[in-house]
């Protein structure tokens, strides 16, 4: 008979290990950091050895700890893919994809279709959440915006992120040089890493003294919504404002972009590569995103 520990022991060490912190565990595995700690504390107990040495702020693994923590990640990824190799003898595979809401509604679902008709097997379910949110342990991949490094992951550049206004043509018609902005509802966006975006493409366009202060949202995506509705100026980014352009419900009234400091990335544990599901998405969203093969 095998003489194992408990799984819930050994998932709240592996995510902690990998997120260097209870609190990050907490988050990926949708429980409180005192739960995650006990069950550390009882999975130490269990082996009589010390995973972590635990820090006011953060936590770093002994020498067992960083032992222990490879075998047990690839254990649970091959887990994760035994799981859905089972599921598939129903005749359907599964797909989770984890995506920011934005994203979710300015790119990916409108282009869903295609994939799916590709692909009539595969049961799709996208999840979104916010920037902070970590990789969950039932997602298949995820696109997220940062900088490529995730560790214990994999990550393929799928779009280069630019920045530009953009709004309706009404308002774009009284629009001849950035200094045109100075007495114009300027849209902006709560996100961490979108707070800089107009002080970054104003100093780009040479322009000084303007500050963005018209309405405040959450995400990009209800800036754009807004931009379209008439009530200001968005700051755009691709490739959120693609299809809006394209249509014409929103222009880029100056020929001044400047690049995001960070891009969108497919994100996912190497081990995924061996399901079909997931190879047929990642050939298609990297052809869809003209990303290089």
């Amino acid at each position: 008979m095998r003489n194992l520990p408990s799984l819930n022991g050994i998932r709240a060490f592996e995510a902690a290990a990998r997120c260097g912190s209870f609190v990050g565990a907490a988050e990926e595995l949708n429980v409180t950091p005192a739960a995650i700690s006990r069950l550390v504390r009882l999975l130490e107990e269990r082996l009589e050895v010390p995973l972590f040495v635990r820090h006011p702020n953060n936590l770093t693994l002994t020498a067992a700890g960083a032992a222990y923590q490879p075998g047990l990640t690839a254990m649970l990824d091959s887990l994760a893919v035994l799981t859905d190799r089972v599921k598939t003898l129903s005749g359907r595979q599964a797909l989770t994809v984890g995506v920011g809401p934005t994203f979710a509604i300015r790119w990916l679902i409108p282009r869903l279709a295609g994939f799916q008709a590709a692909q009539p097997g595969t049961d799709v379910r996208i999840t979104t959440g916010g920037e902070a949110v970590p990789f969950g342990d039932d997602w298949t991949c995820s696109v997220t915006l940062g900088t490529g490094d995730w560790p214990g992951l994999q990550a393929e550049p799928l779009f280069a992120a630019r920045l530009t206004p953009v709004c309706t043509p009404a308002l774009a018609a009284g629009l001849e040089t950035p200094s045109d902005l100075r007495d114009k509802t300027l849209l902006r966006v709560r996100v961490s890493h979108a707070v800089n975006d107009w002080s970054r493409w104003f100093g780009e366009a040479g322009e000084t003294g303007i500050t963005a202060d018209g309405p405040e949202v959450g995400y990009y995506d209800q800036s754009l919504q807004a931009a379209v509705d008439g009530v200001g100026i968005a700051m755009g980014i691709t490739p959120y404002i693609d299809d809006d352009l394209a249509a014409g419900r929103l222009v880029a009234p100056f020929d001044i972009w400047i690049p995001k400091t960070l891009r969108w990335y497919l994100v996912y544990r190497e081990a995924r590569l061996e399901e079909a599901a997931f190879a047929a998405f990642r050939e298609w969203i990297k052809k869809a995103a003209g990303a290089p093969e």
